[in-house]
């Protein structure tokens, strides 16, 4: 314990040592991490950690994006009454980190707690749809009562988990295994001052941020991991002694938070790190592939989709500068006319960032879908690079002020990513090219405050994306596109038609009906240009060699949020 604890001290403050332990898995990124409460997380870096430190009913079975099996279920659910009934058994003598018992009141207060403060930044709006029918919490959605709730989630006379459905959604199951809906200690929770679990003080919660709640801070979950310590530029986890299944290989977990990539790299190299965030292909095929001590991973399935982001309404007046087509700003509606939205899409030089960015090893999709999903359609239209048909838009906008006057905008990037500089960068350069009046400033952004800002519509360029919560195309299509979709207040894109096709396909179940539809959202899109769809990449991941457990066959993006898509638990080192 000596041993560690100097270990522990000297990796919180950042100092290097000549190799990771055989006994500790060391990790460095550029981002922050948002939260470690799992009723609000809902990036990746969050989600890295909060997989294994809770746990989830159900889980993908090895490397399958539709399989599932038990976690903290005993068995795969009973499904009756139509659908609309599913009743869980759950897994016995397992504790939490605290040392208390999991009991089916832990799993109804998770998922009581989960529409109770759901909001569409938590990650909750999907589960709510299933349960409640709208993915809305009470203070939007008068007709929400804590008797709805109440009745949603319930534990039976035989200690069984049952879920009662307003109608069946084939997706159910699917959102049971993502991150967000694991099983919290309750009474843990209720101790520390989160909420009672009981309709007493519900209304106090509704909608609540429960991101630096104080479950953020001191957690306990079921999983393999506990947190130790966690300060802003690292935290340190531990294997948890109680854990009720395989025990870790892996006893000591320490994420450091290492903005410059040079430094990151030196760092793997020498064998003090693990793992570590990369550059983006063209950066780490040159930088590490090949080097020695280094495992390399490639050719495995991409389910995210980035984009570009143009906000139709831009809420930060700092970003606005004189607020005017003067040369000087822009209005906070200059994304509202679609000839400046497919003049920046003509802008983006798609082949150059999939060069530069992705050694070759990159598609550019036609929807922001992945191409393996059902309901992409590989024949709608996409945007090339095409200076001439930018420059003419550019003159179509504002009624000629645009070209005219020229603009000064800012757009912001993820700091640490080099493939999100890289294209701002391409699109700085050819924008600016086009007109010297055309100034578009970047700046990079630490990764917790923008995500913050851009949930209140408050940037006005920037590069996110998505990774699927469950596997169906309305993840991803609903996410993007729809005015009540997640990105909505991001990107204040609003289509009548859209909508309606994105909630048709909702409804439905006959999948050549949902693909007709989704074929329609995608040509609709391509005339309106949201987003500027980056292309995405061939997946790979890289590693210290001597990590075993990483391989195609246990590597699932589904499962995993962490760069080597398998958990903690299942490394180890020889």
């Amino acid at each position: 314990m000596k041993k560690f604890a100097l270990l522990s001290t000297l990796l919180l403050v950042g100092s290097a040592f000549a190799a990771s332990p055989k006994d500790t898995l060391v990790i460095q990124e550029s981002a922050d991490i948002p939260t470690l409460d799992p009723g609000v997380t809902y990036d990746t870096a969050s989600g890295a950690i909060v997989e294994n430190i809770y746990e989830t009913l159900l889980t993908y079975k090895g490397n399958s994006l539709r399989d599932l099996e038990p976690l903290l279920a005993s068995k795969l659910p009973t499904i009756s009454n139509g659908g609309r009934t599913v009743t869980f058994d759950l897994r016995k003598n397992v504790k939490f980190h605290t040392g208390n018992a999991m009991t089916c009141r832990d799993a109804e207060y998770s998922f009581e707690r989960n529409l109770v403060t759901n909001s569409a930044e938590s990650g909750n709006w999907f589960i709510s749809e299933s349960l409640l029918g709208t993915g809305s919490n009470a203070n939007d959605d008068k007709t929400i009562t804590w008797a709805r709730i109440d009745k949603a989630v319930e534990c039976n006379n035989a200690g069984q988990l049952v879920f009662t459905l307003p109608k069946p959604d084939p997706a159910f199951l699917a959102k049971l295994a993502y991150t967000g809906q694991s099983i919290v200690d309750s009474k843990h929770a209720i101790s520390i001052g989160e909420w009672k679990g009981t309709e007493a003080d519900w209304k106090n919660w509704v909608g609540k941020d429960l991101t630096g709640s104080n479950l953020n801070k001191q957690p306990s979950g079921t999983g393999a991991y506990r947190l130790v310590r966690r300060d802003a530029n690292a935290t340190l986890l531990q294997a948890f002694d109680g854990y009720w299944g395989k025990k870790p290989a892996i006893k000591n977990v320490v994420i450091q938070k290492v903005p410059e990539i040079a430094a990151r790299q030196q760092a793997f190299l020498r064998g003090d790190a693990d793992i570590i965030e990369g550059g983006g292909r063209s950066v780490d095929e040159q930088q590490i592939k090949g080097k020695p001590g280094v495992a390399w991973l490639d050719n495995l399935p991409n389910t995210s989709a980035f984009a570009i982001f143009m906000n139709q309404k831009i809420q930060d007046p700092a970003l606005l500068g004189s607020g005017k087509l003067d040369g000087k700003g822009i209005p906070a509606n200059f994304f509202n006319d679609v000839n400046v939205r497919r003049a920046f899409s003509h802008a983006f030089n798609y082949q150059q960032y999939i060069q530069d960015v992705q050694q070759g090893k990159g598609k550019q999709r036609t929807m922001l879908l992945p191409d393996t999903f059902p309901g992409y359609d590989s024949e709608v239209k996409t945007y090339s690079f095409d200076a001439a048909k930018a420059r003419q838009y550019f003159q179509r906008a504002w009624g000629g002020n645009v070209w005219k006057n020229g603009f000064t905008l800012t757009a912001n990037y993820r700091a640490g990513s080099v493939p999100s500089q890289t294209a701002m960068e391409i699109l700085k350069r050819n924008i600016e090219s086009l007109n010297p009046k055309f100034k578009v400033n970047i700046q990079q952004k630490q990764w917790s405050e923008m995500l913050a800002d851009s949930k209140k519509g408050r940037e006005a360029v920037i590069l996110i994306g998505w990774a699927p919560d469950y596997a169906d195309p309305d993840n991803f299509l609903y996410t993007f596109y729809s005015s009540n979709g997640f990105y909505a207040p991001r990107s204040n894109f609003k289509d009548a038609s859209v909508d309606k096709w994105l909630e048709q396909a909702r409804a439905t179940v006959n999948t050549a009906q949902r693909n007709r539809l989704y074929s329609l959202v995608g040509n609709r899109v391509y005339e309106q240009a949201p987003y500027i769809n980056v292309p995405a990449p061939v997946a790979y991941t890289f590693f210290r060699n001597n990590l075993q457990g990483v391989s195609a066959a246990t590597f699932n993006p589904m499962t995993s949020f962490s760069y080597t898509g398998t958990l903690w638990k299942d490394l180890s080192k020889k």
